[in-house]
């Protein structure tokens, strides 16, 4: 039975397809033969692939980002769909639609450019309205801002994910203002629409999605202050204190400093944007990592290594199988923004909950000691600093 896509590939299926490769590992098995480990995409999802044979020759055949015409044979290995492949041929890339390869939100984006634009002329403080028209009304820089993904590999990550993501904080912004006096609904809305627009250039996302030499080197926060700058140096008269009240927001949106935060948040806006941009955040983390295991009988998912926890499906399958807790997935070409601390101790496991894996030793040192900011202990109050 042939299949098309990774969604439609069920166990046991013969696949002949094409597919982008993401990643792309050479490793070495016990016996001292190398073997090739792939990460294949489209669109629909991503699929874990073995070469187990003739793995330096086939692996000279192509790189990470090309096209693969492949043929193999799927199994459930761990709760996971692999491909083990028998055959694969290089694609040109004229011969394929990119279109066909690369997740996009199931939003429709014409719908949110219009959410976009009516948040701004709801805006009532001119200067922040003339501020974000000279953003949105770039036609490059939207272009980029409706096309780019949130994310690399934590959440939103696909087309769109961050006009989606950012939308969803102003959203958040716009039901919580009610219910407290005082807030500056319009700094919140400017703040939840401006916070990650440094990612437009920090990510690269015409291919696998990946970080840019400049986010690498400099990163989204940076990057988004600078953004920012230029663009209120070309508007006369702009308050000074509007345009430090909002570059503090950028600055402080991860919350605290091993999570890659420049400044912790110092105002009442700031510190409502660092739980607001959290909440969303780990919202479509978690549901989209529920999603993507269909053949995983367990109620329980396998091991998410960045939240640091196994999570339970409220919705039982038809077939209970096995807590057998699935391989953690490895941590490299994620940036530090995207980690997990490893300084909070794991909860004892439930009944009926999967056993954590035991942490690897020596990652944190080989890392640096730098630490991500999506973790649940995320309490910019935690440690109250002069």
């Amino acid at each position: 039975m042939l299949k098309k896509t990774v969604a439609e590939i069920k166990d046991r299926d013969i696949v002949e397809a094409v597919f982008l490769v993401k990643e792309k590992i050479v490793a070495m098995a016990k016996n001292g033969k190398p073997y090739l480990t792939l990460k294949l995409m489209d669109k629909t999802g991503e699929v874990d692939a073995k070469i187990w044979d003739n793995a330096d020759q086939v692996g000279s055949l192509f790189d990470r980002n090309d096209f693969l015409a492949v043929k193999g044979k799927a199994s459930v290995y761990l709760g996971k769909m692999q491909l083990i492949v028998s055959e694969l041929k290089r694609v040109p890339e004229e011969s394929v639609q990119l279109a066909d390869f690369l997740p996009e939100t199931a939003s429709d984006i014409e719908a949110m450019v219009a959410q976009l634009h009516a948040l701004v002329a709801s805006l009532t403080d001119p200067d922040l309205a003339r501020l974000l028209r000279s953003f949105f009304e770039d036609p490059e820089l939207l272009a980029q801002y409706r096309t780019a993904p949130a994310a690399k590999g934590m959440h939103h990550v696909y087309l769109g994910g961050l006009l989606e993501h950012s939308l969803a904080v102003a959203k958040l912004v716009d039901a919580m203002v009610p219910l407290y006096q005082g807030l500056n609904r319009d700094l919140l809305v400017a703040g939840a629409l401006l916070h990650d627009i440094g990612k437009v250039r920090e990510m690269t996302y015409l291919r696998c999605f990946d970080y840019s030499d400049e986010g690498k080197l400099i990163g989204h926060i940076t990057i988004g202050v600078e953004m920012l700058q230029e663009r209120i140096a070309r508007l006369p008269g702009f308050p000074v204190e509007l345009a430090m009240l909002l570059k503090h927001m950028i600055l402080s949106h991860h919350g605290q400093y091993e999570y890659g935060s420049p400044k912790r948040p110092k105002t009442l806006e700031a510190t409502i944007l660092n739980y607001l941009d959290d909440l969303d955040s780990k919202i479509n983390g978690i549901r989209t990592h529920i999603r993507k295991e269909p053949d995983n009988p367990s109620r329980w998912t396998s091991y998410h290594r960045l939240y640091d926890r196994y999570f339970f499906k409220e919705k039982p399958p038809v077939e209970m199988g096995g807590e057998e807790p699935a391989e953690p997935a490895p941590l490299d070409g994620l940036e530090p923004s995207e980690l997990m601390p490893e300084t909070v101790p794991a909860p004892a496991a439930h009944a009926g909950e999967p056993q954590r894996p035991a942490p690897e030793k020596g990652r944190q040192e080989q890392r640096g000691g730098e630490q991500g900011r999506k973790s649940f202990s995320n309490n910019p109050f935690a440690i109250l600093k002069k």
